[in-house]
């Protein structure tokens, strides 16, 4: 879409989604108000049950990958990092390890762990002229901020999910609301929109009024940043825990007394305009909670390491290995037809780090062919550039294939073919990988990914099974401050 088509006049807001124009000025949208009097007023007793139970499977799923994303190269950059700058003391979690920083600092390590294997949640884009998948990473920049603020306030349980579920409902739909062209023109969404995420759940622990909220949605506003070039290597995470880090800071400025524009949102001068060029404000008002964005249209749990959209590729060409039981050796070519937004985002075409094999369709295919599986060792570098696999990569096309585009690009429509040395070819087509809302993951399959992630650091079963019994049980946690105390020495 091109800029003029998002663009905001003086006196129309062009929807996000293309369609007409509403009729009332951007300005008079008093969507950062509705943000704060939403945060303000929302309580644990307005989340349905079905969301409190299916949040818990994301925050476990975050929570395995904070431990796993320790072992990433970030983990330990991060760990000197902090140390060098005198800051590991406090009371709050580096999580997956025996170190604790202030809030703002814990946040941020934690983003950076979850975020650092590129294996966390992401938000399903709903308008026609989104790509699937892509908007954002939400629950790296929720749980962080409000696990950080629970241990440091010694909050319960049940604040703690509040928090997490008010963060992730304002990144969502802010996101959503947002142009295309933030996206298109290399803004990296969970940078830029997962600092109102940390905003609202750092907010919300420290249980300011709407008032108040309106100036930490304005300072968090004034940090957002993120990059999409950076996609592949290290700064992708940290521009997650940036985000992460940037609501908590908001927060704790704003209780000295620190102001900023109360409409930063909205604003002629502000978020919107500013990163997108426009917003739909059909997708915001009236909307927060009404209904969740957890519950619909969902969030997606992720089954492979890698940018989503390689994932409905990937389910495709794991159900044609194990259907047609093809070996590497018998594989003469494959071919991956998808709609150009994905070839604009899966960039590394001749990866030879992990970071760029998670970012790679030609890896992600390889690597299903020769280990029949894509799993978190499947992307070290010294796995990406064994000789096999940068040899079966070649043999990878990947193509824009103009059927795909014409589905729209609220799916990730993904066509495989592989043919065979004899003259076989096998095909399949695909929309939707596991984990998202069409082909759920259970909390038994989410239990089985952590796992995976936990025993990929090294923690023992006991460990691992402490935590999913705690989240488990979460709203009859008295005080997170004590509730992980300990499991990491």
């Amino acid at each position: 879409m091109s800029e003029s088509t998002t663009a905001t006049s003086k006196s129309a807001v062009q929807h996000a989604s293309g369609a007409s124009a509403a009729s009332v000025p951007a300005e008079q949208h008093k969507i950062t108000a509705e943000v704060a009097s939403f945060v303000a007023g929302v309580t644990y007793a307005d989340l349905p049950p079905e969301l409190v139970e299916l949040g818990k499977m994301h925050i476990l799923d975050a929570l395995g990958l904070a431990v796993a994303g320790q072992r990433a190269e970030t983990g330990p950059v991060v760990q000197r990092y902090l140390g060098e700058l005198g800051v590991l003391r406090g009371s709050s979690s580096v999580f997956g390890t025996n170190l604790q920083a202030p809030p703002r600092f814990a946040a941020f390590a934690n983003g950076v762990a979850i975020h650092a294997d590129d294996f966390d949640d992401t938000q399903l884009a709903v308008a026609k002229d989104r790509v699937y998948g892509l908007l954002t990473h939400p629950t790296v920049t929720a749980v962080p901020a409000a696990l950080a603020m629970a241990e440091a306030l010694g909050k319960s349980g049940r604040d703690f999910m509040l928090a997490y579920h008010v963060g992730l409902e304002v990144e969502t739909k802010i996101c959503e609301a947002i142009a295309p062209r933030s996206y298109e023109s290399g803004f990296h969404s969970t940078g830029f929109c997962g600092v109102f995420a940390s905003a609202a759940a750092a907010g919300k622990m420290r249980g300011f009024d709407a008032r108040t909220l309106c100036n930490v949605l304005g300072i968090a506003g004034a940090q957002a940043s993120g990059l999409r070039e950076n996609f592949g290597t290290m700064t992708k995470p940290f521009q997650a825990g940036h985000a992460a880090e940037c609501g908590v800071t908001a927060a704790d400025l704003a209780a000295l007394g620190w102001t900023a524009a109360e409409n930063i949102l909205e604003a002629k001068r502000g978020f919107f305009t500013a990163y997108g060029g426009g917003w739909n404000p059909q997708a915001t008002e009236g909307k927060f909670g009404k209904p969740w964005s957890l519950l619909t249209p969902g969030v997606s749990i992720k089954p492979f390491p890698t940018g989503s959209l390689t994932h409905p590729a990937m389910d495709a060409m794991l159900e044609l290995i194990e259907t047609h039981r093809i070996e590497a050796a018998d594989v003469e070519q494959v071919r991956v037809g998808t709609n150009r937004q994905m070839l604009n985002t899966l960039i590394h075409h001749h990866p030879k780090t992990g970071l760029q094999g998670k970012f790679s369709m030609e890896y992600c295919m390889a690597v299903l062919l020769v280990r029949r599986r894509a799993a978190l060792g499947e992307f070290e570098d010294e796995v990406v550039n064994l000789p096999e696999l940068q040899e079966m990569l070649r043999r990878v096309d990947f193509y824009n294939n103009p059927e795909a585009d014409a589905a729209g690009a609220d799916k990730m429509r993904s066509y495989v073919d592989v043919k065979l040395k004899d003259g076989r070819v096998f095909s399949a087509q695909n929309d939707f990988a596991k984990g998202s809302p069409q082909k759920p993951m259970s909390f038994d399959d989410a239990v089985q990914k952590f796992h995976g992630c936990t025993d990929f650091a090294g923690l023992s079963s006991s460990k691992a099974d402490r935590i999913i019994a705690t989240v488990r049980r979460l709203e009859t946690v008295d005080s997170m401050s004590t509730v992980f105390k300990g499991l990491f020495d």
